[in-house]
């Protein structure tokens, strides 16, 4: 395929934010302060014993306490459902636990390498990481803004110096899986003094460690909404038309190529309605063509079945035996001309003395 090239223009986005600490550190508060900031409909789903709740007077939110087992489905199944019922931010706090909490990715594997895999962990993984793959895909794919937060320890190394081993503390290190710091667009660690400090940050609004206020919030959500307008679609809408396209028979490399695109990933925005309904309509002239074929050769067939039954009912009366009656009773079982051929077949039988 021909890869094209393009002014480069940020877009309107969706807010991948992960906020990383030790207990007490304060993730849940600051990515409440966070989405108070952003404003609209804010949906908790809590890992946490319902602990978020407890900030209920800081910002109204919604709640769902999820427990374990904390399989990838279940954080899946609750980005879902903040989809569906309309919420602007979703706040998943934590997903420590689709990793390694009660019934986590790391307990799957234990399960299934001692079980199906019979000692076998390599096996174990490969059934386990497309299944935590799925759940990344949800985020970085959702059509509303995701904070996470992630519980995090402090990581130590093994020194050498001057013949004295020591062990020095290196910084914290997040629990999930290795990388997982690569899916967001802004990964900031917090301290035991509630300080956030960016690891990875593509906004560059937080240059400065400092405590997260609503202003934070208010200044992503300025960052989020000032990039082009004409945004790519977001990953709902990227499948819902991949669905219809492969409904209507549409090449999808070949659609993309003819425009431009590298992929229906750049689709834009204000485009989307009209693809749709376009692609609808050549799906509904496809079933209107399929059952007007299928009408056609449903009458073509009950015209053949007709003069069939008329040529049957003179075989019937010029049969010579009994055993010349069989293939028109036969032929015609199940069809809407059974009874009349056996009814026929029975008054020649009667005619020629042969039921006797």
């Amino acid at each position: 395929m021909t890869v094209f090239f393009k002014k480069a223009e940020r877009k309107n986005a969706k807010l991948r934010l992960a906020l990383a600490g030790p207990t007490g550190a304060g993730k849940t508060f600051g990515a409440l302060m966070l989405a108070k900031g952003i404003g609209g409909r804010i949906a908790v789903a809590d890992t946490e014993n319902s602990s978020a709740e407890l900030y209920d007077d800081i910002v109204a939110f919604e709640h769902a306490n999820l427990q374990p087992p904390y399989t990838p489905e279940k954080f899946i199944d609750a980005i879902k459902a903040a989809e569906a019922a309309g919420f602007d931010t979703l706040i998943l706090d934590s997903i420590t636990h689709e990793w390694s909490g009660v019934g986590g990715c790391l307990e799957i594997v234990d399960k299934l390498g001692s079980t199906t895999f019979r000692g076998n962990s390599w096996g174990a993984w490969s059934e386990v990481t497309p299944r935590h793959r799925k759940f990344i895909d949800a985020m970085l794919q959702s059509s509303i803004n995701i904070i996470v937060t992630l519980r995090s320890k402090m990581e130590t190394v093994q020194t050498n110096n001057g013949g004295k081993k020591k062990v020095e503390k290196v910084g914290m290190k997040a629990e999930q899986r290795e990388g997982i710091e690569y899916e967001f667009t802004t990964v900031l660690d917090l301290t035991h003094e509630n300080l956030a400090i960016a690891t990875k940050d593509r906004t560059r609004l937080f240059l400065e460690p400092r405590s997260l206020t609503e202003a934070d919030g208010i200044a992503l959500k300025k960052w989020l909404t000032s990039g082009s307008a004409d945004a790519c679609i977001d990953g709902n809408q990227f499948l819902e038309l991949q669905y219809l396209m492969q409904q209507a028979g549409i090449d999808i490399e070949k659609y993309c190529a003819k425009r431009g695109l590298n992929s229906l990933h750049d689709v834009q925005q204000q485009k989307f309605d009209e693809t749709c309904a376009g692609i609808h309509s050549i799906i509904q002239r496809t079933q209107q063509a399929q059952q007007a074929n299928e009408q056609q050769l449903h009458a073509e067939n009950e015209a053949r079945l007709e003069n069939d039954y008329q040529a049957a009912l003179i075989d019937i009366q010029n049969a010579n035996n009994v055993n010349d009656l069989n293939r028109p009773a036969t032929y015609f079982k199940g069809t809407k001309y059974e009874q009349q051929i056996l009814n026929a077949c029975q008054a020649k039988s009667d005619m020629e003395g042969w039921s006797a």
